[in-house]
């Protein structure tokens, strides 16, 4: 079975089955599988002579490249386990993530260097050094054998990193094969940073897949990333939602603006449904929306089908992954009611590398809590109400700010909505609105919106009006942001 395998191994398959076909085409350049597969080979052969063998942690802090693939490719190949660093960092992130897992080494673009951290710059001489090596080099074992130290938490605060095995990491290809329809004759644009965990899933898995990988890495104007599409023939992209919305700044010309595309997919944060109507509207009208975690891959997707109500979801469990909604007693709850939303599969992590503190909050009993609070419908489609870090308890009631936020978003001239909690002398918290509007606004009209469709005790304590919510690069607001704004409360 390919899920014992190691997802360097099947390069040299494509390499006698698909010789010719295209693996990757980068300005202009195409590196077909007959060539891939040896440049991985040599490129396995020097990271050996540098001392890494199976079990070391390498740091991978390049560019979105070509390198960076075959870089990937070949510490699997030698059973190395890959640690992603974005090359995008200031150098006391990169040593501080790179000390804390205990890297071996760490990849770099030329004129970078970590201090007190081995560094290999893969510049013109490395390039040399490969081309020297012989393309021959044993493969390790697959299967659970460890592949890749994925962040879950950024640079900031205590680093989150889920170890995923071969094995972890095909179960989320066979996702993509089953749920999403990728294929072989599929041609991804690699258009998000491979950083990025999706964006690495989705690249790595169109090469394990035997597909066409076509590098367009960012930064890009809109206007480029529309005429790539329509120049190279991509059938598959994925963006965050922070992309879709400059897209979605672009001028409406009449027709989808990606519409050569076979499918669009978007994750990273949640759409809101006038949103994603939108984008089937003006961008492409077969958009996925792909709910998941950097702990557990891909868990929902919500489907172009997916209209009405459903609409308003994040969709369906994937392939060969249960998702459920439990109380704080882990028991699960009726239909519609919220809880705790955790899931299980062969795709989702056991455990947080060097934390074991944290995995025993997260992992339990066979199943990943990624700490948000949701409920399913009667069927089985999940809805996200919140973050459960971020319920708000007034006056001892659990409120869901995403229940608040949908009813702002509901009002014709809101654009965008996000609710926090504000700390109360009184009541415990209070509930703090920030909105984004087209035009002026009547706070009095949007108060009174909301009266007419929440329980007294939901009524935010204020409105505040931004031209823009902070978000992450994902598209994430940054809540934390947004209540550190606020002023203090009295005692009344």
């Amino acid at each position: 079975m390919y899920d014992n395998r190691n997802i360097a191994a099947l390069l040299d398959e494509h390499a006698i089955r698909r010789a010719r076909h295209p693996a990757i085409i980068e300005d202009g350049r195409v590196l077909n599988y007959a060539e891939l597969a040896p440049l991985v080979r040599r490129t396995a052969r020097l990271l050996g002579q540098l001392d890494i063998s199976n079990g070391d942690i390498v740091g991978v802090c390049l560019k979105d490249s070509a390198d960076h693939l075959v870089v990937m490719f070949a510490l699997a190949r030698l059973g190395a386990v890959i640690l992603p660093l974005d090359w995008r960092w200031s150098g006391p992130e990169k040593q501080r993530i790179a000390r804390f897992f205990g890297v071996k080494r760490v990849i770099v673009e030329p004129g970078d260097d970590i201090a007190e951290i081995q560094c290999d710059v893969a510049d013109d001489a490395w390039h040399g050094a490969v081309a020297q090596q012989e393309p021959e080099s044993p493969c390790a074992m697959g299967g659970d054998q460890p592949l890749v130290l994925s962040l879950s938490s950024g640079t900031t605060g205590r680093p989150k990193g889920p170890m995923l095995s071969h094995r972890q990491f095909i179960a989320r290809l066979m996702i993509q094969w089953v749920t999403l329809g990728f294929s072989q004759h599929d041609r991804y644009l690699s258009a998000t940073p491979l950083y990025f965990g999706g964006g690495r899933s989705f690249t790595l898995g169109s090469l394990f897949s035997g597909g066409t990988v076509i590098m367009f890495p960012p930064p890009y104007e809109p206007e480029q990333l529309v005429s790539a599409v329509a120049e190279l023939a991509p059938t598959t992209m994925l963006l965050v939602p922070t992309l879709l919305r400059r897209l979605l700044a672009l001028p409406d010309t009449g027709a989808p603006l990606l519409g050569s595309l076979k499918r669009l997919l978007s994750t990273g944060a949640v759409l809101h449904p006038d949103e994603r109507a939108e984008v089937m509207a003006r961008l492409h009208p077969e958009f996925i929306n792909y709910y998941g975690s950097t702990e557990g891959g891909g868990i929902t997707v919500l489907l172009p089908e997916h209209q009405g109500s459903a609409a308003a979801s994040v969709g369906e469990p994937v392939f060969a992954t249960e998702v459920a909604v439990v109380d704080e007693d882990a028991h699960v709850v009726a239909a519609g009611q919220p809880g705790l939303v955790r899931y299980r599969g062969p795709a989702v992590a056991e455990s947080f590398h060097l934390d074991a503190e944290a995995s025993v909050e997260a992992f339990r009993d066979g199943w990943f809590y990624p700490g948000d609070i949701g409920k399913l419908d009667s069927d089985g489609r999940l809805y996200l109400v919140g973050r459960a870090k971020d319920v708000i308890i007034r006056a001892g009631v659990n409120i869901y700010p995403g229940e608040i936020e949908q009813v702002l978003l509901s009002h014709p001239i809101v654009r965008d909505a996000a609710v926090v909690a504000w700390p109360s002398p009184m009541m415990g918290e209070e509930i703090a609105a920030y909105v984004v509007t087209d035009s002026d606004v009547d706070l009095t009209d949007l108060e009174a919106h909301c009266r007419a469709q929440l329980a007294s005790y939901k009524i935010p304590r204020r409105i505040f009006t931004l031209t823009e919510l902070p978000k992450s690069p994902l598209g994430k607001v940054l809540k934390a942001d947004l209540a550190a704004q606020l002023p203090a409360l009295d005692g009344d």
